[in-house]
């Protein structure tokens, strides 16, 4: 893999967001869904504590729809439109082509969430939160959004349709969501054995975050979600090398 392509593919595509008014509606979509959703839905005021948790806790419920959005574009569109192949030609590698895409989808969603910074200003007006655990909240829920973009870029290079792709992808970060909660394990308990119930439980979106929330970086959980990553991103590169030897 080449850094030199990786970040030439970087810039066309982080650039390439903002050639149109994707970009543009994506972010105040972004910005008033976590208000909305914060200050009616989660009753910020009235909960009269200075902290965000309400804030974050909406995260991956709003990402489990927001980022498939980014994503379905990702390799789906060049193959409706035809440019996969022209890319394929150039001299760069499929990985790198495949992380250079990524990080620029991952460095936007990184950007729509720091422009959420209004929210700790005024919180920091407020009271007097603790600044730490809100910090390693932002990363956490960065991270997550990482593992949502790296299932949705894998699935969008499966189909040239973008409403597939983006659907698809719902569904399968849904399913990585909630898969430490009652409603999935409950399906595997009786007849699983108690190691594949706890592996699926592991796999949990929602397990990983909240204790990143809780204020603890703990090295697992920011193994799980790199690993995660990691996986997807391979898996990109598989199915892109088997389309262009087919």
């Amino acid at each position: 893999m080449n850094l030199n392509a990786v970040r030439a593919v970087f810039r066309r595509e982080f650039d390439g967001y903002f050639a149109t008014p994707l970009a543009y509606v994506f972010i105040v979509i972004f910005l008033l869904a976590m208000g909305s959703f914060t200050f009616y839905f989660g009753q910020f005021y009235d909960a009269g504590r200075a902290e965000l948790n309400t804030f974050f806790g909406f995260h991956p419920w709003l990402y489990l729809f927001l980022i498939p959005a980014i994503s379905m574009r990702l390799w789906a569109e060049e193959q409706k439109t035809g440019t996969l192949e022209l890319l394929m030609t150039l001299p760069i590698s499929i990985a790198s082509a495949v992380v250079g895409k990524f990080l620029a989808a991952w460095a936007f969603a990184g950007l729509a969430l720091g422009l959420t910074f209004p929210m700790w200003l005024t919180v920091n007006y407020l009271g007097s939160p603790d600044n730490g655990v809100i910090l390693t909240s932002y990363f956490g829920s960065w991270l997550m959004a990482g593992g949502y973009l790296a299932i949705g870029s894998c699935i969008s290079a499966l189909t040239n349709n973008q409403v597939i792709a983006f659907v698809v992808t719902v569904v399968v970060c849904f399913l990585f969501t909630i898969s430490g909660h009652n409603i999935v394990l409950d399906f595997f308990q009786g007849w699983a054995p108690l190691v594949l119930v706890d592996a699926i439980s592991s796999f949990s979106f929602l397990t990983h975050f909240s204790a990143i929330m809780n204020g603890v970086i703990d090295l697992r959980d920011v193994i799980f979600f790199g690993s995660l990553i990691a996986l997807f991103l391979f898996a990109n590169v598989v199915v892109l090398d088997l389309k262009r030897a087919g």
